[in-house]
């Protein structure tokens, strides 16, 4: 989705959704089989000859696992509000992603339909972006397969959280799927064509994944080999370029400012989620950590809580960081903890209301999630259909 934000951004064409044409240089290697991870990181090999006219595509998603918290809307939700009203937009909860490592069978469902709700509430405008779950559109599944003939087990193998994650889980006792998802995760991606993937700093290393596997791809099977199969020729996928907000892609524990706020820590003091009361979020905001410094600064290395708490009053406040460097430079930790406090539950509290009303009208939000999935197997039955064609299926 610390896969649990699915930072990736896909532009997807809507009703809208057109059949898009791109024209690509492919990179010549003499042994594509053996094609190495690109080392000039995302730098694209495609040229996009659509029309000007033409919205660029975004998809996003996150993992229906624990609650919601105010890193995963700070760092990517609140982010898609702004992007649906520049480009063409998906946005999924990736609960095939959920299924990596221990899970609740009923606790998913619920919270995939709590996650779908909290997407609208927090300013998901269906007129403008579409909204399904993950599983839902099969061509998720279907493309992570393909695009597993070509994936060296090498490539995965050197994946941070597959290293991380699997001594958690005992290391062979750790499941296949938690090698395989950043397939599954470059599937999502390059299902749509997307231009541009919202990313936090933490999520290059997949997006890196996804670009060197529509690379290979592009070299394997593109070009003149798919017009020999009666194809349109040129490149299969289109090489996506990561999107980080330059405020609030990471955001940090409140128990520790050098870890990124995160469902899986053990304690939930560390995060604050977008359903936590008034009184429990001015609880955690009065016992985070901070330090003994005077007065309160940006950008001090051996200040990361200070850093991380005016970089969340920032965004919710809705100021620049001149105006809150002005506002709070002579304040201590007791003045500026009840300004944050207010901040946050004043920018938290239409959301709350949103996702009660959201969540009392389930034929709606049902109604929702089945329109946003039809949308999506449109765009990626195509997407299907042509790699297919490029690999030598009987289609």
């Amino acid at each position: 989705m610390a896969h649990a934000t699915l930072s990736h951004s896909l532009i997807l064409s809507s009703s809208r959704f057109s059949r898009l044409g791109y024209s690509t240089r492919f990179l010549r290697h003499a042994n594509p089989l053996s094609l190495p991870l690109t080392r000039q990181r995302f730098r694209c090999y495609c040229s996009d000859q659509t029309s000007p006219s033409v919205r660029k595509r975004v998809v996003s998603g996150v993992q229906p696992t624990g609650s919601i918290h105010l890193g995963n809307y700070l760092g990517a939700i609140k982010n898609w509000v702004a992007l649906q009203d520049t480009y063409e937009t998906l946005f999924f909860i990736v609960d095939l992603h959920a299924i990596t490592l221990p899970y609740d069978p009923q606790e998913l469902r619920k919270a995939t339909r709590d996650t779908a709700a909290l997407y609208l509430a927090c300013g998901v405008d269906i007129s403008k972006a579409s909204v399904f779950v993950q599983s839902h559109v099969r061509a998720h599944v279907d493309l992570m397969w393909l695009l597993s003939s070509s994936t060296p087990i090498g490539w995965l193998q050197k994946m941070t959280q597959f290293k991380e994650k699997s001594r958690k889980e005992g290391g062979e006792n750790a499941s296949v799927s938690l090698l395989t998802y950043p397939v599954l995760m470059a599937a999502d991606i390059l299902l749509y064509k997307s231009d541009f993937v919202p990313v936090g700093e933490d999520q290059k290393q997949h997006l890196e994944l996804a670009r060197d596997l529509a690379q290979r791809v592009n070299n394997l099977y593109g070009g003149r080999k798919w017009k020999k199969l009666g194809g349109r020729g040129g490149s299969v996928f289109k090489i996506p370029e990561p999107l980080i907000p330059q405020v609030g892609a990471r955001v940090m524990s409140l128990t520790d400012g050098r870890s990124k706020m995160s469902k899986s820590a053990p304690s939930d003091q560390s995060r604050i989620n977008l359903l936590d009361s008034k009184d429990l979020i001015a609880d955690k905001i009065k016992r985070c950590k901070t330090d003994s410094f005077v007065d309160l600064e940006y950008d001090n290395a051996e200040r990361p809580e200070c850093n991380n708490l005016l970089s969340v009053y920032q965004i919710v406040s809705g100021k620049t960081k001149e105006e809150v460097m002005e506002e709070c430079k002579d304040m201590s930790w007791g003045t500026f903890k009840p300004l944050l406090k207010d901040a946050v539950v004043e920018h938290l509290s239409p959301i709350q209301v949103r996702y009660q009303e959201i969540t009392a009208e389930s034929a709606y939000l049902d109604k929702v999630l089945t329109e946003g999935a039809d949308k999506a197997t449109e765009i990626a039955e195509v997407t299907i259909r042509n790699l297919k064609q490029a690999m030598g299926f009987y289609i």
